[in-house]
């Protein structure tokens, strides 16, 4: 089986590559299936290769094969079982084998290979198929192994075992027509791996900003629901809270607090760190805790309402290897943000300072107790920050603009390919 022939000729076929996809609700799934929509939506014919695994879950598989949006979906063979360390290893060693094979049966001279990085090193196998089949290779790059994997303390990742992995990365990222990093300062790491400047894009993530509105009422009926008390100051966090991230300081800055009890800190979500963090505040007798599941796709812009203020952390040696997009959504709910992260981070140079975040570095739990207590005391100004959130993301972020961007970008390349194949490449 081959892909199909393109909608239009003057657009090659583009197939994705990533371990999950829609229907499934994790970051990297929702941020695909709305580009591949949104290309299939303007006449491109586009397929992804996915697995059929439901992330978060153990067990359960998902259709073999499907259409979606306009967007053929190619899922392929997924252990049944995925839990603990052996389960998650085992399933990225099946997409890995899966994904090249299909890219050799899909894809052919002229075809787009968009590999994401979800599995890890993802780029190496898809590169070598790319190159077997002379597809044109694109990476989107949203977080970088091994060199995560050393920053989460594993000594494998910065001895020879790591190194030769990034040696591979490495090579198959200088393969790729473009890289497309999702912030600056991973567009400077990469451009370290040498990659040249003029291959290396930068488009950001998004967030649903035309479902995502700002909410004056701060979402009564669900702070009623996880017992907030009615005009206290919510100080929300939203999402995955895994071991890029750093709640130490939050806690002391909750201690300091606790008699406060027009503060609260919200949580909702989960992740590798939440239930530590649970734990750890149970253990503190900590009353100004509310934690709460991951809301619904369509009320995610009541979830994200509900907080006066949103905080986001990140640790600093994680600088430039993720991005925590979730900010895209914070701004889009016109809320302000209160940053634990490098004072040089992402999230500083994605926000104003003083005027759409306050931020601490993390351990300065002086500095945190500090801007709570500022926003807290003064509604108004955490209402103006919140306005000019949203006008930063309205004037940068948008995804109407953003998946504009990468549709240039891919049409550009079209053009590039077709100058270079002539006019019957496609057939």
């Amino acid at each position: 089986m081959t892909v199909s022939e393109p909608k239009s000729g003057a657009t090659p076929p583009v197939i994705f590559f990533n371990r999950f996809y829609a229907p499934d609700h994790s970051a990297t799934a929702q941020i695909l299936s709305d580009l591949a929509e949104h290309l299939a939506g303007h006449g491109r014919t586009v397929t992804v290769v996915t697995s059929r695994a439901i992330y978060g879950q153990d067990q359960g598989l998902l259709p073999a094969r499907e259409e979606r949006g306009g967007v053929t979906v190619v899922r392929t063979a997924t252990p049944g079982r995925r839990r603990g360390m052996a389960g998650r290893i085992g399933a990225y060693l099946a997409y890995y084998v899966m994904a090249f094979f299909a890219a050799l049966r899909l894809g052919r001279r002229g075809t787009i290979f968009v590999v994401k990085t979800d599995p890890p090193l993802l780029s190496v196998p898809l590169a070598i198929a790319a190159r077997l089949r002379g597809a044109t290779l694109v990476h989107w790059v949203q977080d970088l192994y091994p060199e995560i994997a050393g920053a989460y303390g594993m000594r494998i990742a910065d001895g020879p075992v790591g190194k030769f992995l990034a040696a591979l990365r490495n090579w198959s990222f200088r393969r790729a027509a473009r890289v497309v990093a999702i912030g600056d300062l991973m567009a400077e790491r990469v451009e370290r791996m040498g990659v040249a400047r003029d291959r290396i894009a930068i488009i950001p993530n998004w967030s649903n900003d035309v479902d995502i509105t700002p909410s004056p009422t701060r979402s009564p009926a669900l702070r009623q629901d996880w017992n907030i008390p009615h005009g206290a100051f919510v100080l929300e966090y939203s999402g995955n809270l895994g071991r890029a991230h750093e709640y130490d300081t939050l806690i002391e800055a909750a201690i300091t607090l606790r008699e406060r009890r027009d503060i609260v800190f919200l949580f909702i979500g989960g992740g590798h760190m939440s239930d530590q963090l649970a734990a750890r505040v149970a253990e503190l007798g900590l009353t100004s805790f509310r934690f709460a599941p991951y809301q619904p796709r369509e009320r995610l812009s009541e979830s994200l309402g509900a907080g006066d203020a949103h905080w986001v952390s990140l640790r600093p040696e994680f600088e430039g290897l993720i991005v925590p997009s979730k900010v895209f959504g914070i701004c889009a709910a016109a809320r302000p943000v209160i940053a634990v992260c490098a004072a040089d981070g992402e999230l500083i140079r994605l926000l104003e300072p003083g005027h759409a975040c306050l931020s601490a570095v993390p351990g300065d739990a002086a500095a945190l107790t500090e801007a709570i207590v500022t926003l807290a005391d003064d509604r108004p100004r955490g209402d103006r920050m919140g306005a000019v959130a949203r006008t930063i993301l309205d004037r940068h972020y948008t995804k109407a603009r953003t998946l504009d961007r990468w549709r240039t970008t891919l049409d550009r390349m079209g053009d590039r390919m077709g100058d270079q194949m002539g006019p019957n490449w496609a057939r």
